[in-house]
């Protein structure tokens, strides 16, 4: 049997808790085990990016800033990975070159040594200015790009069109290219095929990492298959976490590939204490109300609905606080409608709040009675380009009153932002570094409710909100 080792990425520190639990993972409940999964001989930890910004400054009170640094603190021999969305960045809509440059340089500077950066649309365009900055920060070996193709199926999305769009990466100055299945739609036979006709497309030195989930419990075959097929690196996250809307488990692959061609290296007994850690937290958010036990559980349902992890969680959360949860299925349903009308975007943030936002108000409302700002901006352009043809009923509805579709790249049509932006917060009070000013760019609101919290606890000026830190306070 031939083979390679196989490098593994985990994702216990960011898409396994974001995927399972609305990212409410703690540092202080990763804190205890860095050094040990430091130790581990993993190709990097997933650990930055995502939703975890938001998540700080929204619900933990943490500068994601710190926690990045802190991370850093504890990992010295493994690369930190981020996960970026290109010219969205961690946000929900394009930013400006300069902003894109800033914050790809501090986040470099703060300790990520991978950026897996995406666009949800697979759009080149939307990864130019991430890619250059990537590698004009990075140079030396102080960090990887990785761009990352948003896997999806459809009519349109064939493996051709994948092999084309990796190539256009690699050229674009990629040093990986990652294969990003969000919603667990790549079957195992596809994955060997996919793989196959990558490695033999690209440069021998360039590395192909595949992501995968475990939602419709085809990941650990998913990965195998691939493994068999040449792919480098894997995605994979500790059990406690695990499988479900997760990716599939570190455990069992460690355990499967030992004594083979493709051995990890990797001590399953050195994962022992760091998986007993992790389940005590995986207690914890299910007893908070994050962890909901519907999450791991294999749904088939998923190649039909083509839902990632994150957005299911999303689309039962908006249920909920409509007292509508009993229409979760009709919402699944309405989904695919819902893509094929805006061209088939794959299903990834921000496309997949977009998509899923529009189903579950077409099932509640009626079928676009009411469309959102998102999704017309969609239908517009202004996220980029899709790869297939949209419904001419639905740009009929986005146009009626003048709009046009745009065809430039989204970012053109934004002028420089980081020196208004510093400005802002800088007479707001709030300035004490540079990163403030990009947490402010990304989310305007959060982030100053974040900085008067931070102000009132550190200095002491104004104890009930100090000591209420999730009250939300006025702008």
């Amino acid at each position: 049997m031939e083979g390679k080792k196989v490098l593994i990425t985990d994702t216990i520190l960011r898409d396994a808790h974001q995927s399972h639990a609305a990212t409410r993972m703690k540092f202080e409940e990763m804190e205890p085990v860095l050094l040990l999964l430091d130790e581990i001989g993993y190709y990097s930890l997933e650990a930055w990016g995502g939703a975890t910004f938001d998540s700080c400054l929204r619900f933990l009170n943490e500068d994601p800033w710190d926690r990045l640094r802190n991370l850093k603190k504890y990992l010295k021999k493994t690369p930190i990975q981020m996960l970026l969305r290109g010219q969205n960045l961690l946000g929900y809509r394009h930013y400006a070159d300069d902003v894109v440059e800033s914050f790809i340089d501090k986040s470099i500077e703060n300790g990520v040594g991978v950026i897996r950066v995406f666009d949800a649309l697979n759009d080149p365009r939307n990864l130019e200015t991430s890619i250059k900055a990537i590698k004009k920060y990075g140079k030396g070996g102080k960090c990887v790009c990785e761009a990352t193709i948003s896997y999806t199926t459809s009519p349109v999305h064939t493996t051709e069109y994948f092999v084309n769009l990796a190539k256009q990466f690699e050229n674009m100055g990629a040093d990986n290219i990652c294969i990003k299945d969000m919603a667990n739609l790549l079957l195992p036979f596809t994955a060997n095929e996919l793989v196959s006709k990558l490695k033999k497309a690209l440069k021998p030195e360039t590395k192909l990492h595949l992501h995968t989930h475990n939602t419709s419990g085809t990941g650990d075959m998913i990965n195998l298959m691939a493994i068999q097929a040449g792919v480098d690196i894997v995605d994979c996250a500790l059990s406690p976490l695990g499988n479900g809307t997760s990716n599939p488990a570190t455990e069992p692959l460690v355990a499967t590939l030992k004594d083979t061609p493709y051995d990890t290296g990797i001590d399953i007994q050195k994962l022992l204490p760091i998986v007993k850690h992790f389940n005590n937290v995986s207690s914890r958010l299910e007893k908070d109300g994050f962890l909901n036990p519907k999450v791991r559980r294999v749904d088939i349902n998923t190649l039909l609905y083509q839902v990632p992890g994150g957005m299911l969680s999303n689309l039962m959360s908006q249920l909920k606080q409509a007292g509508q949860e009993d229409k979760l299925l009709e919402c699944l349903a309405e989904v695919p409608k819902v893509r094929k009308d805006c061209g088939y975007p794959p299903l990834v943030t921000p496309s997949s709040q977009i998509v899923g936002t529009q189903a579950v108000w077409n099932v509640l409302l009626g079928r676009y009675k009411t469309i959102t700002a998102q999704y017309k901006d969609l239908i517009l352009g202004k996220y980029g380009a899709v790869s297939g043809k949209m419904n001419p009923d639905v740009i009929k509805m986005c146009t009626k009153n003048g709009e046009e579709i745009i065809t430039c790249r989204p970012a053109d049509l934004l002028e420089d932002e980081m020196a208004t932006l510093t400005e802002k917060v800088k007479s707001d009070g709030f300035y004490k570094k540079q990163e403030d000013v990009l947490s402010y760019a990304l989310f305007p609101e959060v982030a100053s409710n974040f900085f008067k919290w931070r102000k009132a606890n550190e200095e002491g000026i104004d104890k009930d909100m100090a000591e209420n830190p999730d009250k939300v306070y006025p702008v």
